[in-house]
């Protein structure tokens, strides 16, 4: 592994908000490496967003990291044009069921409509973690 794709797959360990939620730590560690995790309950089966020690679902603290396909489909979405630099807002509902916040990269407000296919891409934040937002499929 090279230099640089060494200090990318560990920067988020330096990020404020990865180390707050040390239970997310196995996420964040997924998503430097391009993969996209979900917290998933053995008890109900159900996959859950965001990631929690305990199930929203049943209360079961029998919870495991599960490979997710990164694919969902657009619920919702709103342009923020006043930000800088603007961008759009959206929740996506992932194949293995729960719904999410997060941005659309690399489109046109004009050009979304709901129920379109998405796939993840991540992109690095300020604090050195790589974030997954969405694109058009």
């Amino acid at each position: 592994m090279a230099d640089n794709d060494t200090e990318q797959s560990t920067a988020w360990q330096q990020d404020p908000f990865a180390a707050a939620y040390p239970e997310t730590g196995e996420f964040w560690a997924a998503a430097a490496q391009g993969r996209f995790l979900l917290r998933t309950c053995t008890d109900c089966g159900k996959a859950h967003w965001h990631p929690r020690v305990v199930c929203p679902l049943c209360g079961s603290q029998r919870l495991e990291w599960k490979q997710a396909s990164g694919r969902g489909t657009l619920y919702a979405f709103s342009p923020a044009r006043r930000a800088d630099p603007p961008y759009l807002l959206a929740y996506v509902t992932l194949e293995e069921g729960p719904t999410l916040m997060t941005n659309i990269v690399d489109a046109r407000y004009e050009d979304l409509r709901i129920g379109q296919a998405v796939g993840v891409q991540f992109r690095p934040a300020a604090e050195g973690r790589m974030m997954p937002f969405f694109a058009l499929a």
